[in-house]
Parts: structure tokens; C-alpha cells; sequence
């Protein structure tokens, strides 16, 4: 089945369209984007990290949860793979514009965009400790924590099963091999 996808909305009107769709979008400056779907090893690495941020954050005070909606600005809404927001939220919110730490998992169509894009919408963000970008095909990872002065221009890379990401603002550490558990290298 073919969606003709509408040509400008904005962010109420975009809710208003996308509700009960089974497919993913975002909205970008006002212009509707379908989200093409994950392998498994996407999926593996997405259930893997919200496990081993869960298991580490107060569920009182952090909120961690799969593809829900960051208000970028007036007309831009992203759908990361994780986000980790403010517990006190209201669980009917279908946005935030608080997130504490957002990660994607990289698939061959959106390395531009997660690697060049999104950095440069999602560091902006106030509230925003970390930025997480893993690979699929190997454990690796491009990290960005905030600083005392903030976030610093490049990301770090972390690579090999052996490694951790670590993100002391949420006192979290992340093993490589526990979020690639169950992912061969190829």
C-alpha cells in the first residue's frame, strides 16, 4: 500500500495525521519523513540498552523508553531509538522536551543524519547529558556527554566488547558486551 504523504503540517496537525499509523515518521521543518524499518540486530541493541539503562536509573526520577517524540523546535520532532526523561512526566505526553539522554542506533540510511544532523539539533537541548550513536555490525559507539562547559565539538568513540560508555551526569556505565549481547560481529 502506497501513503501519500502530506506535503507541510504543522506539529498538531502532524499528530493529528500520524496517530493510529502503524509506519514511523518524524516531522522535519514541517515536512513529514517515514522512518524505514529495523533489523533485528537494530532491535537487539535497542532492547540491550534500555535493560542496562533501566537497571541503572532510579525509575523515581528517570523515565526510559523506546522511540517517543523530542520537541526539537517549532516544526522539528525526531523519534530517537532510546530516550531517558524526567520520571515526574505525565505518562499521556506524547513528547518531551527535557530528555536527559538520547541514543540511536545507526542503520545504513540514517548515518548521515544520526552522525551529522542530529548532533547538531539534540546538543542544543538544555536538559540533554548525553548523546549516544551505536553501530549495528560492531560494537562501537560516538559519545557525546555534557561537560561543565558543556558539550565538546567531537564525540568520543568507544569500540570493542571490552569497552564501557560512560556518562558520570546520570551515573551511568554501559559495557559494549552487555549491549551488544547476542549480536555476532561480523
Amino acid at each position: 500500500m502506497n501513503v501519500q504523504l502530506p506535503i507541510h503540517l504543522d506539529k498538531r496537525a502532524f499528530f493529528d495525521w500520524v496517530r493510529g499509523r502503524e509506519e514511523r515518521y518524524e516531522l522535519l521543518h514541517g515536512r513529514v519523513v517515514r522512518m524505514i524499518g529495523a533489523s533485528r540486530a537494530h532491535g537487539q541493541i535497542v532492547t540491550n540498552l534500555i535493560v542496562s539503562l533501566h537497571d541503572q536509573l532510579d525509575p523515581t526520577q528517570c523515565s526510559v523508553v523506546a522511540e517517543f517524540g523530542i520537541e526539537i523546535g517549532p516544526d522539528v520532532l525526531r523519534y530517537p531509538d532510546v530516550v531517558v526523561d524526567r520520571a515526574d512526566c505525565d505518562a499521556s505526553d506524547l513528547t518531551t522536551k527535557h530528555p536527559v539522554l538520547i541514543a540511536e542506533v545507526l542503520s545504513p540510511s540514517s548515518v548521515t543524519v544520526d552522525l551529522g544532523d542530529k548532533p547538531a539539533e539534540y546538543l542544543r537541548l538544555l536538559p540533554l547529558n548525553a548523546y549516544i550513536v551505536l553501530t549495528q555490525d560492531e560494537p562501537k559507539a560516538w559519545v557525546w556527554v555534557r561537560g561543565k562547559s558543556g558539550f565538546s565539538g567531537a564525540p568520543t568513540v568507544v569500540a570493542g566488547r571490552d569497552a564501557t560508555i560512560e556518562v558520570p551526569p546520570l551515573g551511568v556505565s554501559l559495557p559494549l558486551n552487555a549491549i551488544y549481547a547476542g549480536i555476532a560481529e561480523s
